[in-house]
């Protein structure tokens, strides 16, 4: 089994910033992409950022310049700085990691139960 656990969401203010962290554990291998994907009420759930395992990273226009996706991989975390934070950030945010894990091996997506961002004054 493999488990991505999300935290670090809350209430913020327009103009604030907040850092989310994911943390996999489980009968892990490696862990290839892992990434941030967001989705707000009545709306599909659209991809934040995306970070490889060589530390390249890939962002959402809405997002660039904004938001900083990095990773410890010692610790299986995944990390997501966000400054500048607008109301129409608000969403609820999921992380993602495709890992090699369990006996016998197997290569898949994994995704975290979600925590809430709102960004209101």
């Amino acid at each position: 089994q493999v488990q991505l656990v999300e935290s670090g969401g809350g209430l913020v203010q327009p103009g604030g910033s907040l850092t989310l962290s994911c943390v996999a554990s489980g009968s892990i291998f490696k862990i290839y992409d892992m990434g941030w994907a967001r989705q707000a009420p009545g709306k599909q759930r659209e991809l934040v950022a995306r970070i490889t395992s060589d530390d390249s990273t890939n962002y959402a226009d809405s997002v660039k310049g904004r938001f900083t996706i990095s990773r410890d991989n010692a610790k299986n975390t995944v990390y997501l700085q966000m400054n500048s934070l607008k109301p129409e950030d608000t969403a609820v945010y999921y992380c993602n990691g495709d890992i090699n894990w369990g006996s016998p091996k197997r290569r898949d997506v994994q995704w975290g139960q979600g925590t809430q961002v709102t960004v209101s004054s």
